[in-house]
């Protein structure tokens, strides 16, 4: 088993999937269930889970203390995760992320969650400039359509732009935990 790997879960909150507040994000079902697998393998690797948590505004769809703001139930979240509040794209800006990463001696980093043009392309590149050696599971990330691209257009965009320079990539179900 990996001790020196954790799994950073981004943003998968009730209000990104909640059709009444926004459309879903794109394949939400299929977002939701490649992440739940993702957290069973680290779970049964014994290997750390971070949580991220965005801090909307007031109005804002993930409004901090409203249902919506909430980590998504489907997740399994255990009182041994750790849950990073944070109120920017950048996980590591003004949170606690580095530190929890630092002090379980962590140095390999797998990526899923939302949004892909903005918090996880930025913690993967934050992460890799950090040090971190970064896999983003380019299958278990996911954003909305735009005027201009599809969401699909940018999560294949983002995965190709960041494979190499910045993270590797791998699909959920090529992850294994013992193998890091």
């Amino acid at each position: 088993m990996a001790k020196d790997t954790a799994l950073i879960v981004v943003d998968m909150q009730v209000g990104a999937f909640n059709e009444a507040t926004i459309t879903a994000v794109f394949e939400s079902e299929k977002l939701l269930s490649n992440v739940s697998r993702l957290i069973e393998k680290a779970r049964n690797a014994v290997i750390p889970i971070v949580f991220i948590q965005h801090n909307g505004g007031k109005g804002h769809p993930l409004e901090q203390g409203t249902n919506d703001w909430q980590i998504h139930p489907g997740l399994d979240i255990t009182g041994d995760d750790f849950i990073v509040q944070k109120h920017t794209p950048d996980s590591f800006y003004d949170t606690n992320l580095k530190g929890i990463l630092d002090s379980n001696k962590i140095n390999r980093v797998i990526i899923a969650g939302i949004q892909t043009e903005y918090c996880i392309d930025t913690i993967c590149r934050r992460a890799f400039s950090l040090g971190y050696d970064v896999t983003l599971v380019k299958d278990s990330h996911s954003t909305w359509n735009t005027d201009d691209l599809t969401a699909s257009q940018i999560i294949e965009h983002h995965n190709s732009l960041l494979n190499e320079w910045f993270v590797s990539l791998k699909a959920e179900n090529e992850i294994e935990f013992s193998q890091f």
